[in-house]
């Protein structure tokens, strides 16, 4: 089976040298895919933007003009971690529809995967932690919205919590929030999801994966999702600058590829975004983020 992957040529944004997030990483993902032979299994898919209209079904219209517009103060520019241009806000209308793209290629074929996403830190009405709009709140209530689905369940394995979609989703019992993170990491001030999963310094490969396995095991048969959006942080990984886990490239991949086939086999659709993923070494951190479309490759291709 051939699968869906979605992708704009304007995700990445200029930012000055040194920044902690890695600018060209949605274009270095996407090279080291097209290089690997799971491009030959693959299906691009471009979104387009998200419109206004749409968006204030997770954001405040004051804050998505400030987007816009560049209306952003610099106390709000120091809270989202990026400064605004032009193209940052373009691909942030573009990423956050990738979502919806993704998940609804996902609902007709079973999997679909984006190279982007994740930006879980954004909350209705103000950006952080390098995350502009909520793609996961934004696609989970797009899809409820318009009844594509009925009960979805937002699968957070990326090492920080995903405090901005527990904000804006914690009133909305038809989508159920799981974050499965460091405890002593970003956010300090922790939001509270349906479930929290938190997870001591240092947790290794064996400890991480039983914890994986228990979770997503708890949370769909207590919930009974008909559609999960797995966000598959690579941040989880031992070198990576923001982390504090010691999980090796083994274990990210065997996370992905336990998810994955869990949910295959309960023939619930899932479509995944790469989350939070830091390092300096730009070509590591693609390889780290191909990790979840190698796993798609192995359980639907």
């Amino acid at each position: 089976m051939k699968i869906n992957w979605v992708y704009h040529n304007n995700y990445d944004i200029p930012l000055k040298e040194n920044h902690r997030f890695t600018s060209t990483k949605f274009s270095d993902l996407f090279s080291e895919l097209k290089n690997s032979k799971l491009y030959e299994n693959a299906i691009i898919n471009n979104p387009s933007a998200a419109d206004f209209s749409e968006l204030t079904v997770s954001h405040c219209l004051t804050y998505i003009n400030k987007i816009k517009y560049g209306l952003l103060s610099y106390k709000e520019e120091r809270k989202l971690g990026l400064s605004w241009s032009k193209r940052l806000s373009e691909r942030s209308f573009l990423a956050v529809n990738g979502t919806l793209l993704t998940a609804n290629l996902a609902i007709k074929n079973g999997i679909g995967c984006h190279l982007g996403g994740g930006t879980h830190h954004s909350h209705f009405d103000y950006g952080a932690g390098f995350c502009v709009f909520n793609d996961l709140a934004y696609a989970a209530l797009m899809l409820i919205n318009n009844k594509i689905v009925k009960k979805i369940l937002i699968f957070d394995c990326d090492v920080h919590q995903g405090d901005g979609t527990a904000r804006i989703l914690e009133k909305n019992d038809n989508i159920f929030t799981c974050s499965i993170h460091c405890k002593k990491n970003f956010p300090l001030n922790k939001a509270q999801s349906n479930l929290d999963i938190e997870l001591e310094d240092h947790t290794n490969n064996t400890e991480y994966l039983n914890e994986i396995q228990k979770t997503i095991k708890f949370c769909v048969n207590s919930f009974k999702p008909d559609f999960v959006l797995y966000d598959a942080g690579i941040d989880i990984h031992k070198d990576d600058e923001l982390g504090k886990l010691n999980i090796d490239d083994v274990g990210c991949l065997e996370r992905d590829i336990l998810v994955l086939n869990f949910l295959k086999k309960l023939s619930i659709p899932v479509a995944t975004v790469i989350g939070g993923g830091y390092s300096k070494n730009k070509e590591e951190l693609a390889i780290r983020h191909s990790f979840v479309f190698n796993a798609a490759d192995q359980v639907f291709g």
